[in-house]
């Protein structure tokens, strides 16, 4: 979890930084639980004017795409009971907008959130600075990206995203799934 907080002249201050963990040992649903709380923790604690969640999209490790899309809808659901606002962006439109490129590995990642929030220390874990990473990039481009909002002006990155999930749900079709 990032929290950050807008400045004048796109600057921005983070404001609390952490990661939400749970026991490998525990049933998955015992887990999602565990996240749960902690996002709750989270969002009651901070008061945040907006969510940003990371877009999940298919890869091969099915497994490491079924636990991140059930913590983002977790963080969905949290936020929504609040009438908290949820805006997503894809993995890529997050590395550009704070590298520069949306090929970027985790620790240009690391290196530009730290360079960008002025902190005198890498946030760690990896995760941490993805967190940090996710709320300066909506904080940057905030528009279009809100779920719910009836324009949706998306990204070119949120565009592609939006087509090549098409494309496999009629793949998906077509092979009689």
């Amino acid at each position: 979890m990032g929290v950050v907080d807008s400045l004048p002249g796109r600057r921005a201050r983070m404001a609390a930084v952490g990661v939400i963990r749970s026991d490998a040992d525990l049933s998955v649903d015992l887990r999602l639980l565990r996240i749960a709380e902690g996002l709750d923790e989270w969002l009651d604690e901070h008061r945040p004017d907006v969510v940003a969640v990371e877009r999940v999209f298919a890869q091969h490790n099915v497994a490491s795409v079924m636990g991140t899309a059930q913590a983002a809808g977790l963080a969905m659901l949290a936020a929504a009971r609040r009438g908290i606002p949820v805006a997503l962006h894809t993995p890529s439109e997050v590395k550009a907008a704070v590298t520069g490129s949306g090929r970027a590995g985790k620790e240009q990642v690391t290196r530009m959130i730290t360079r960008i929030l002025e902190l005198d220390d890498p946030p760690r874990p990896a995760d941490a600075a993805d967190a940090l990473a996710l709320a300066v990039c909506h904080l940057w481009r905030p528009g279009g990206a809100l779920q719910g909002n009836d324009s949706h002006d998306l990204t070119p990155a949120q565009r592609a995203w939006a087509e090549a999930e098409k494309a496999a749900r009629q793949v998906g079709r077509r092979a009689g799934r």
